[in-house]
């Protein structure tokens, strides 16, 4: 039997903190033992860089921070206190596509 798995693509960054804990427990319990939730989105790096792809994560957060009351980029470190909180073992990040990264929140 396969590994059972919820993908979120740019769904996170539109809320904030209270809302996605609510968000990621929910798959959480939808979850098999072994099951995983997949998500694209940007990550606001740990340090200043005046590169492209930070550059673009920026802009995003700013964006997001006017248009959606609660909406943000998060850090590795924000997406990782998300997930433990909501009861997941580990978040792994997988690859990048320019601005966004595709992660792996595994339930065991």
């Amino acid at each position: 039997m396969g590994v059972c798995k919820n993908c979120l693509q740019w769904i996170l960054h539109d809320w904030g903190n209270d809302k996605c804990l609510t968000l990621l427990k929910n798959c959480f319990e939808a979850l098999p033992e072994d099951g995983k939730v997949i998500s694209v989105e940007s990550v606001v790096p740990e340090f200043p860089s005046t590169d492209l792809v930070t550059q673009n994560v920026h802009k995003f957060d700013i964006s997001m921070f006017q248009s959606i009351p609660g909406a943000k980029e998060r850090t590795q470190e924000e997406f990782e206190t998300l997930a433990k909180k909501a009861g997941f073992k580990s978040l792994r990040l997988v690859c990048r596509a320019h601005s966004y990264w595709v992660m792996e929140l595994l339930k065991n």
